[in-house]
Formats: C-alpha cells, structure tokens, sequence
C-alpha cells in the first residue's frame, strides 16, 4: 500500500508546484497493471507497475503522473487517426516530455527525450521518427501488431477439443449478446471521456485566468489556443437575431432607425453581410489567399445569401453584390497603403443596412473616429488592438 500513499504525495506535491497539471493529474484513471514495466500513458489512464512505484522516488511518481495527465489533455487517442500507433505514441510521448522538460521536471533515465524535437507539435514529430524508420528500413517492425492489438491468448496453441467446444459455443450465443459488453464498456468509456474533455477545458480557462498555464502547453494542446474561426456557426451567433420565419415590425431593427428606416429585422434565413478585403501592400499575398478562401466557405456555407464584397487599400477598389448560384469572380486590385475610412465611409453611402462587415486585414492602417452603428469583426493574421469591434484571429 506504500505506493498509494505516494501517488497521493505525488499529487499533492504537483498541486503546489504545478497547480494546472496537478488539478488535471487528480482526474486521471490509474491502472495498476502487472504487464507494465514502469508506467505508460495511453491519453485515456495512466498504467503503472506496483512494484515500480513502490521503489521509485518521489519525483519519478510526479513525473509519470504529469506524463499521464499531459496525454490525457493531448487526447493522444483521438489525434492518433491512421498513423502507426508505436511510433504516435513515441511521438506523443517527445511532445509531452519536451514540455515537462521546459517546467523543470527531472526526467527519469529511461523515458524517451530528444531535444531536437523540442517546440514541435507531435504530428511534427510523428513525420520525422516515420521518414527515419523508412530511412532505416525499421518501418515494418513499428506496423507489426502490438500486444494491444492481438487478442488474449492468440499467441497459445489451443487442444483441438477445446477449440471445437469454443466454435460450437460461438454458433449456439446470438451475436449481440457477444458484442453487448464491450459495446457497454465502449459507451461507458467514452462517455466518461468527454466529461473528462469538460473538466480538463474548465481547468485550462480557470488557470488560464490567472496565468499560471504551464510553458510550452500550446505545443501540445494547440487547439486550446487556436482560434481558427468556425465561420457558419460564427455568422449564424451574429444573424441569428435578425434571422427569423416571418417579416414582423415589432421590435424594429434598432441599428437601421438611425438612417429614417423602418425596418424589421432580416426575415428567413438570409445572410446579408459586408466583407472588405485589404489589398494594400502590408498584406502578402499568402494572407490574401487565406482570406479569399475563408470568404468562398462563408459563400458556401449558406444557401440563401447576399454578400456585399468589396476590396480596398487607401481608397475603395472595387464592390460587387454576389447572390446563390453566383461565382466568386473578381480582379483584386490596389496595393497602396492602408486607410480604413474610405471603406466605412463607402459602406454608409452605398450600403443599405449591413448586418455585419467582416474586416480580413493585418490591422496595420488608419482607423475611423467613430464606430459604426452596425457590427465589425477584424479577421486578423495575428492579435492586435483595435479601436472598436471584435476581433478573430486566424491562427495556422
């Protein structure tokens, strides 16, 4: 029972060194498994050896459990996808321990390290330990199965007698009552899993808030600061209010009556937006091409729409209306430098009653004065400040 009492130290140990690890660390699964030479993280429980744990020290506990909670926050099981399982799970395992690395944990002698890898992602790493293998003509002997893989008492010569009794007994049991455990135990697991994914999201916000993430966290769970926007579920949070069944007046649209016009809000499910594009030299042209496409999944994502393109730099290039069945085909032109102004301005003149303009820009230019009575999202390559409006970062 000695070893359990150290877990528990080892957990209490990592909550006052290591609070965000630590709290992810008390919700981890652990496994005392016998098959374990010392411990292995799968990303959904920590396995660990008894005998192991009873003789390691402290810190070898601390870091085993860090290295279970890390996988865990990874989803190491879910990015896995169609790749070689021994060779993601050595992959995982280098992103996982490079960051441990980097908040001072002691590593044990016989983990896997390489601080080549250090700030990669573990797909980056998966593609450099593949191209090595096949390098080295080992890839073979990563794709063969794994102990997980093969099913208990595969590898045992069976009687021949027992081997009849067992076929004629898998004749004789339906087939769902054979599946209905595992099916049971699937469904428990990965229901518990995304309570799990829950609870490690409310951890990072709470740490996150008080700034005490971890070093190096983004390497290995980029999705928790990734905000690559999600554009229909953007555009429908932003049109959802004035997208309803049936013309009604009452209330008015608020953000119209400023101009003498009455209008209800937007009926159906239209989309009617504003969308600028910067043209100006300060945006290269890979950005642009990243723009272009995030506007063609916007076009795409809805069937009745009407868009309001326009492209511009110092001074307002070009504006086209595209509606359903319409190609996005259009010369962008300019190149100049950039003053936001002209195109606010255009869109009061020109533009009936924009619900939203969607601004793809590197927010390197002159802003307006006023903000406009309608709502602005700056699309951006990388965060900045901006005078007014939300902003939404690209990300990679």
């Amino acid at each position: 029972m000695i070893h359990k009492e150290k877990i528990e130290k080892a957990k209490a140990k990592l909550m006052l060194e290591h609070p965000y690890i630590g709290s992810v660390a008390t919700l981890l699964r652990l496994d005392d498994n016998k098959e374990t030479l010392t411990f292995s993280s799968d990303g959904i429980s920590l396995k660990y050896n008894d005998e192991y744990f009873e003789k390691a020290p402290l810190d070898e506990i601390e870091f085993a459990l860090a290295n279970g909670a890390m996988h865990a926050v990874l989803k190491h099981h879910e990015r896995v996808n169609d790749r070689v399982g021994r060779i993601w799970q050595a992959a995982t395992d280098l992103a996982v321990n490079s960051m441990l690395v980097k908040n001072d944990f002691i590593l044990p002698p016989y983990v896997y390290y390489d601080e080549r890898f250090e700030g990669m992602y573990a797909e980056e790493i998966y593609d450099v330990l593949k191209d090595e293998m096949i390098y080295n003509n080992t890839l073979d002997e990563a794709e063969a199965p794994t102990p997980d893989d093969v099913p208990e008492n595969s590898g045992k010569e069976q009687p021949k007698n027992e081997k009849k009794e067992q076929t004629e007994q898998s004749r004789q049991t339906p087939p769902a009552e054979q599946i209905q455990p595992d099916e049971i135990l699937q469904a428990e697991l990965e229901a518990l899993h995304e309570e799990l994914q829950e609870h490690f999201e409310q951890i990072f916000q709470k740490f996150k808030r008080q700034g005490e993430l971890p070093k190096g966290l983004e390497i290995v769970v980029p999705e928790y600061f990734s905000h690559k926007v999600n554009w229909q579920e953007l555009l429908y949070r932003y049109i959802a209010e004035f997208a309803k069944s049936t013309y009604s007046f009452v209330p008015p649209n608020m953000k119209y009556l400023y101009r003498g016009i009455y209008l209800p809000s937007l009926s159906s499910d239209l989309l009617r937006i504003a969308i600028a594009i910067d043209t100006s030299g300060s945006v290269e042209e890979t950005l642009l091409s990243t723009f272009l496409g995030e506007v063609e999944s916007i076009m795409q994502s809805y069937m009745n729409y009407e868009i309001d393109l326009i492209t511009a730099d110092a001074k307002v290039q070009s504006h086209k209306v595209f509606l359903p069945g319409e190609a996005l085909e259009y010369q962008v032109s300019g190149g100049g430098g950039t003053d936001f102004r002209p195109t606010f301005e255009y869109i009061d003149r020109e533009i009936s009653y924009p619900t939203l303009l969607l601004y793809f820009t590197d927010a390197m230019g002159t802003f307006p004065e006023s903000e406009p009575n309608y709502d602005v999202m700056w699309v951006l390559p990388e965060a900045k400040e901006v005078p007014f409006g939300e902003v939404i970062v690209l990300g990679n």
